[in-house]
């Protein structure tokens, strides 16, 4: 029998949680690499170069990959043989784990876990609880799989029940562009089928904790169905033209991990969820002799990129700025923006909407008169800093607001991640404003554009209240210019044609 510890378990899991918050898999900063050192689309090279470029930052700097530290997930193989020191359930041990990271003041992480989701949807304060899987196996020792899930890319996870005779790589190729860009591609595609609805969701789920190896698998070919499925998906996935945050180009897939389980006759569960550019997860096992340790990478495993947009950039003075000036500003152009902006997410939308409704009018502090709005939930700050990381939220979860907020306010623009949808798109073209998108997966680097931030109103949200930012030159692009154009439409198009013209739909 192995007794294994009460504070091993704790200890192993909060440790493990700190250390994927800012060390990327390396088998994954290789494969962006590669994929960077292939791109011919500007634009996504531009967008994997300040992914690349945060992940070393963030490895140095100890601090989030991405502002959305996350759901965490955790699976869990108990050995038969394992005694337990106390009568902490290995659930509260978990969540122990969860809590301790989270607060840890070094590195404070995003709480961003909500009780009762259907009703008040309020904060747990320290994103417990996690969600676990747990399976009794033989032996004497605890397997543990450990990660935390960005809501961006969580919210894009796709489930159909397929018939049996139904192709399972027609339906990926047909699903993946419905899911938009707000997982923050290029990533991983983790594909369960088989079992039952949930299942195939959990087999999802765990497939994308294997590491990067299709190139392996393509050099030495499949040897069953379905590492064949893995390499017929990864074409047609990146013939799509999609690529890095969705702006068109030859890389939207880095892999396809797929896990499946025996079904029903009449069934064929099939669940498709991405992992994002900041992929986080870590495997360790106790053995009952201490907590696990986890060695730090050699910062010599991150390439030396370099991105410097300052000759091809528009330089943009936001406290000056008029809808005159915004509209002459081209889809697909970058911009450096400079001066202030004002922040707000889903919470504060809603809020800020209700009292304009209510005739109340904007709070105190609050002028959106020529001003941008950034979806963002920051990190909070540690030792120096002026904000946390502070990359972007997704923009469609805005579009329901934007109508509303462009009409009452006098605002102008909006950044964001990821694409528009179409009743976004209208009330942008309607109000001759603009939509700008940062990159996603950037969020350290974001915030060393930051150079002062206050909370202005709605204290009371947390990551969700209205922030005033002072920015400098930071790198954003027009992706909805004036009239409607939408880079994220336009840029695939072009890639998706251009691919399938040169006939480049392979990862080599």
């Amino acid at each position: 029998m192995t007794l294994i510890r009460t504070k091993d378990v704790i200890q192993s899991v909060a440790d493990a949680l700190q250390y994927i918050s800012y060390y990327h898999p390396l088998d994954f900063i290789k494969a962006v690499h590669e994929a960077y050192e292939r791109e011919e689309s500007e634009a996504a090279k531009d967008a994997m170069a300040q992914i690349l470029i945060n992940s070393r930052l963030c490895a140095e700097g100890k601090r989030p990959i991405c502002q959305d530290t996350g759901i965490v997930t955790v699976f869990l193989k108990i050995g038969m043989d394992v005694q337990w020191e106390g009568d902490m359930t290995v659930s509260d041990m978990v969540n122990a784990g969860v809590r301790q990271a989270y607060l840890l003041p070094d590195n404070v992480l995003r709480a961003s876990i909500l009780s009762d989701p259907a009703g008040t949807r309020k904060n747990t304060k320290d994103n417990t609880p996690a969600v676990i899987h747990m399976e009794l196996v033989k032996g004497g020792e605890l397997e543990v799989k450990v990660a935390a899930k960005g809501g961006g890319s969580e919210n894009k996870a796709k489930m159909a029940m397929l018939n049996p005779s139904d192709s399972i790589v027609d339906w990926v190729e047909k699903t993946l562009p419905t899911m938009g860009a707000g997982w923050c591609p290029p990533g991983m595609l983790g594909i369960g089928i088989g079992g039952t609805a949930e299942k195939a969701a959990v087999l999802a789920k765990e497939s994308l904790m294997d590491p990067i190896d299709i190139h392996e698998l393509r050099a030495r070919g499949p040897s069953n169905r379905v590492e064949a499925l893995r390499l017929e998906i990864m074409d047609r996935a990146n013939s799509l033209g999609i690529g890095a945050q969705g702006l068109g180009g030859l890389t939207t897939v880095l892999d396809v991990k797929i896990m499946d389980y025996p079904t029903h006759a009449a069934s064929l569960p099939v669940v498709m969820i991405p992992n994002c550019a900041a992929t986080r997860h870590a495997h360790f096992t106790l053995d009952g002799s201490g907590a696990v340790e986890l060695t730090p990478p050699s910062l010599d495993e991150w390439p030396q990129i370099t991105w410097d947009v300052g000759p091809r950039a528009r330089k943009i003075h936001l406290d000056t700025l008029t809808a005159d000036d915004i509209a002459k500003w081209q889809p697909g152009e970058t911009l450096l923006l400079s001066g202030t902006m004002l922040t707000g997410r889903d919470a504060a939308h809603k809020r800020l909407l209700g009292m304009l409704e209510a005739g109340e009018g904007l709070p105190e502090g609050v002028d959106f008169t020529n001003k941008f709005i950034y979806y963002v939930g920051p990190v909070d700050a540690v030792r120096d800093e002026v904000i946390g990381p502070a990359g972007p939220t997704t923009a469609t979860r805005m579009d329901k607001f934007t109508e509303g907020l462009l009409a009452k306010t006098g605002l102008i623009g909006m950044i964001g991640k990821a694409e528009r949808g179409q009743v976004g798109i209208d009330a942008i073209k309607k109000h001759k404003a603009v939509y700008l998108m940062a990159v996603g997966g950037a969020a350290y680097l974001v915030s060393k554009a930051i150079k002062k931030s206050r909370v202005v109103a709605f204290e009371d949200l947390g990551m969700e209240a209205i922030h005033e930012f002072e920015v400098d030159e930071m790198p954003v692009t027009v992706a909805v210019d004036v009239n409607g154009t939408s880079v994220h439409r336009t840029g695939p198009a072009i890639w998706k044609k251009h691919i399938a013209e040169e006939h480049v739909i392979e990862v080599k």
